[in-house]
């Protein structure tokens, strides 16, 4: 019989702080400044930084909300929140307005971490959410703005450099975030510590990430993503050098990381690596031979990028699959060691979603209910189950009842599997739209772009593109007598107000009808093969 202790955070914090208290944590601000500090630095203001919650009311429970890049501070508050009981939620400052005012009022954020470029994005909310107190973060001392501030800095710097951490229950939401409402509102999903302890194992172990003490971490991958897929608290686990990003990095800021500091491993979307690479070939001789791997996730990469970045630059891009749902790792791609596989089917198979990682179940169900062969042909709905996939949506039971079957998460992804276990997702059973490592829902565009008063139908569906994977195309079919009266940019301007800049379509068609299935439902496949190399061409 084994002893009954909780996998917490706060076992992860102290094993990385107290092992390996030299270790260096880089971080750059907004205006290009460095900073460095080492574990034992980062230990000690992570105790102060629960200090100071401790002092502005936070118990246990109670929700932080965080506005903000990959930085050294952002880091502090995924352990300090936690492992004093609390719960932190990443709000994503890429999505809309309206859903950001009400991710957090849905979620009841007591207080609100905001880095200070992002200041004019919540000055324009301020009096449609709850909170009432804003903690901002970076080197600037002062700030052009109406709301009533605390800096980050002045929070923590009188505060005690230890905290009596409180025993937690392995079962305690340590953190939380939301899917980004590709159907209807974002929906809350909630992490707990044992969820994330375990997904760090899994996600060190040798055949994924290979995460060590030896690892010099670049984290590009956004923090309100998925807990930038939870790698922070593997890196802390290991001991591993960590380097931010900061705000608003470019390419130039990231090689400029990974040359100075002499990263070897990163995560990213396909985009992020296509601009990586053209920045590497524009500006030869920059030294990044310690960079020698990096997962790509958000939709598969290229084997044309993949490919590029090994022969040019020696740097494997390994696949991975996941979802906010499910912390996020289900799949990760990597050949097996007998495979024999020339060239071409080396690639190919790279682009897989890759196979199961340890600790998870999956079932391939067909539209009939029973299982997916594993031939590669046969498609089904991908479900799965495991110690970090959610079984419910926070105060959505509707969705969780939709998503949640038997005990298994439906991903809503038909995939085919292979004989050796390699998935391939063939499509989506939404129609969302994958851009830059985000989603857009056509339905939602369909929907405003169908209550401009001269559009009959409107459709709105993904195009690949060769920056930013998929972009929207909106077919619209206008009311009689309305031809040559209504313009492309009308049709943009009208549903500007209700999202997000990146969510516009790059396009606007018209066309006489939409063609539909024959349950009148408007069958998005015809268009797709009608338009596919519309943005392609737009590129040559």
């Amino acid at each position: 019989m084994m002893m009954n202790y909780p996998l917490t955070l706060t076992n992860l914090l102290k094993r990385g702080t107290t092992l390996f208290p030299q270790k260096e944590i880089v971080s750059r601000e907004l205006d290009g400044t460095i900073v460095r500090l080492n574990y034992g630095e980062f230990y000690r203001r992570t105790a102060q930084l629960a200090n100071a919650l401790r002092e502005l009311g936070i118990t246990k429970n109670k929700r932080v909300g965080t506005l903000a890049w990959n930085t050294h501070r952002h880091l502090e508050l995924y352990f300090a929140v936690p492992c004093m009981g609390a719960t932190y939620h990443t709000v994503n400052i890429r999505l809309s307005p309206k859903d950001i005012i009400f991710i957090i009022n849905h979620a009841e954020d007591e207080i609100l971490f905001i880095d200070g470029d992002l200041l004019p994005l919540l000055e324009a909310i301020k009096n449609q959410i709850q909170v009432k107190t804003f903690v901002v973060m970076g080197n600037q001392k002062k700030y052009n703005t109406t709301l009533s501030l605390i800096n980050y800095e002045d929070l923590i710097a009188k505060q005690p450099e230890n905290y009596d951490w409180p025993e937690l229950d392995e079962w305690d939401i340590a953190g939380m975030a939301y899917t980004s409402g590709t159907t209807g509102e974002p929906k809350g999903v909630q992490y707990t510590h044992r969820a994330l302890v375990l997904h760090s194992i899994v996600a060190g172990l040798p055949d994924i990430m290979n995460i060590s003490e030896s690892t010099v971490m670049l984290h590009i991958v956004p923090m309100f993503h998925a807990n930038a897929w939870s790698i922070p608290f593997a890196t802390v686990m290991t001991g591993s050098k960590q380097v931010f990003t900061g705000p608003r990095a470019t390419p130039e800021d990231m090689i400029g990381l990974i040359e100075r500091e002499k990263v070897t491993f990163t995560a990213a979307v396909p985009v992020i690596f296509r601009m990586l690479y053209e920045y590497l070939k524009a500006n030869p001789g920059k030294d990044i031979s310690t960079w020698k791997n990096s997962v790509c996730g958000g939709s598969a990469p290229p084997p044309s990028l993949v490919k590029a970045f090994k022969e040019d630059f020696d740097m494997e891009i390994y696949h991975a699959y996941g979802l906010t749902e499910t912390t996020p790792l289900i799949t990760w791609n990597v050949p097996k060691s007998y495979m024999k596989l020339d060239d071409q089917a080396f690639y190919d198979l790279k682009t897989k979603q890759g196979l199961l990682v340890p600790l998870l179940e999956m079932r391939i169900e067909k539209s009939d209910g029973s299982e997916a062969k594993w031939n590669g042909e046969e498609m089904g709905e991908l479900l799965v189950k495991g110690p970090w996939i959610a079984k419910e949506y926070y105060k959505d039971p509707d969705e969780t009842f939709r998503k949640m079957t038997k005990g298994w998460f439906r991903t809503g992804d038909i995939v085919t599997i292979d004989k050796e276990g390699y998935i391939k997702i063939v499509d989506r059973i939404k129609d969302v739209i994958k851009t830059g490592g985000e989603w857009i829902s056509s339905v939602d565009l369909e929907n405003e772009i169908m209550a401009h008063p001269a559009v009959l139908e409107a459709t709105v569906i993904g195009l690949p593109h060769p920056k930013w994977d998929e972009r929207p195309l909106a077919c619209v079919v206008l009311r009689p007598g309305m031809k040559g009266k209504v313009s492309e940019k009308d049709i943009v301007d009208f549903i500007t107000p209700k999202f997000a800049k990146w969510w516009l379509p790059d396009k606007v068609i018209f066309i006489d009808e939409i063609p539909k299935t024959s349950v009148g439902k408007f069958d998005k496949k015809v268009l797709r093969a009608q338009f596919e190399n519309l943005y392609q061409k737009d590129q040559e």
